[in-house]
């Protein structure tokens, strides 16, 4: 999302954290205000209320999250596998590494009304899109089998966003481990056999952990900025 005010970060650093810490209803536009140390006045400059900042964080993670998987994508060449692995390996890393913006979608994302929660459906369709454009290509090159690519995709989408609700730097599973251990998940779930291993995400030898040591426990979800 394009054209947001200058110097608008410091509320959205402090909307973002009341947020995540009242819940969207209990905050006011003053706990805003306060924690970001601005005047009513100086923030209703920026922003016209409370649904507004929400829209401008739900857009600004939107905007980080395609970045990563641009990033992400343009290395992975045309094969399909490549590609999904590519949108896989980012998303786990950005629930990761965002989780407090991702709680913010999966707990907030619903207080935005119909003018705005349209605009932000449109982009979890397009990060939507990306999955499904992999996924099309591969079943119609015939690389993925499955009979079910819709239910795969959209298991491939929850587990990649409930990283967000469980994963801890300082667990036993280090985040390139993780990255491609989902990706081999997805491929198993769209029947997929690949030759070698995706380089991307390789981890060292040192840091790899043994599929049961990860018991940390991650709730299901329906909802965390892509959508169904």
């Amino acid at each position: 999302m394009t054209g947001r005010p200058a110097g608008h970060q410091a509320l959205l650093d402090a909307a973002s954290a009341e947020f995540a810490g009242r819940g969207y209803y209990a905050t006011s536009i003053r706990d805003i205000a306060a924690r970001a140390g601005v005047s009513l006045s100086a923030l209703y400059h920026y922003y016209p209320g409370k649904q507004a900042l929400l829209a401008a964080l739900l857009h600004e993670g939107m905007d980080a999250y395609f970045a990563m998987c641009d990033d992400a994508l343009a290395e992975a060449g045309r094969d399909p596998a490549g590609r999904l692995a590519a949108v896989v390996g980012a998303t786990v890393r950005y629930r990761a590494e965002r989780s407090v913006a991702s709680l913010i979608v999966i707990n907030e994302a619903r207080a935005l009304p119909e003018d705005l929660a349209a605009a932000y459906r449109e982009r979890e369709r397009q990060a939507t899109d990306l999955f499904r454009s992999a996924i099309d290509s591969g079943i119609a090159s015939g690389i993925f089998t499955t009979p079910y690519p819709d239910d795969a995709r959209r298991t491939i989408i929850a587990a990649c966003n409930a990283v967000a609700q469980w994963y801890r730097p300082d667990g036993p599973v280090p985040l390139e481990t993780l990255a491609e251990r989902y990706v081999t998940l997805a491929y198993t779930l769209l029947g997929y056999r690949r030759r070698t291993p995706v380089a991307r995400w390789n981890a060292p030898a040192t840091a790899t952990a043994t599929a049961d040591s990860h018991d940390q426990q991650a709730p299901a979800i329906d909802r965390a900025g892509t959508r169904e």
